[in-house]
């Protein structure tokens, strides 16, 4: 199985555990004399099963992090520096947001407002930090769809 497969059905159990938490709770009471529409127990067992497969997935798919290498770098470290660029470029996007937004002024004697920082230089920092993020999260993705889970 590829790494790619391994995050996919991760991703589908997630999603199988959430409806399955909604389905439990709709089910965890009913009216005296009534019946539930589905057997919780059945519910916890195939809570069980997913949460069993779930397990063995997270524990793969980081140890296959842990031992794929790309350049040197493993993809752990990889991950890791796609979200912290991630967070860099979302910050410095809404930072840059802010400094670049025109303030109107209706006199010459209302209090002029500057940007504090030199905008067009920082647009371009961000414009590097995005080509970054691109080019980490291809090599991410190749890996995924060229390594098998071990």
């Amino acid at each position: 199985m590829k790494l790619a497969n391994a995050l996919n059905e991760r991703s589908e159990i997630q999603n199988r555990l959430s409806e399955l938490q909604v389905r439990l709770n709709n089910n965890a009471k009913v009216q005296e004399g009534e019946t539930p529409n589905e057997d919780p127990k059945d519910l916890l067992n195939e809570f069980d099963t997913l949460t069993a497969r779930l397990e063995t997935l997270i524990y793969k798919i980081n140890m296959t992090n842990s031992l794929v290498d790309i350049h040197g770098i493993s993809l752990t470290e990889l991950l890791a520096r796609r979200d912290v660029l991630k967070l860099k470029i979302g910050m410095l996007r809404n930072f840059l947001n802010t400094a670049s937004a025109k303030l109107e002024r209706y006199s010459r004697t209302e209090i002029k407002i500057l940007s504090t920082v030199n905008v067009t230089a920082m647009q371009k920092d961000l414009d590097a930090l995005s080509k970054e993020l691109r080019e980490t999260d291809e090599a991410i993705q190749e890996a995924n769809w060229t390594n098998d889970l071990r």
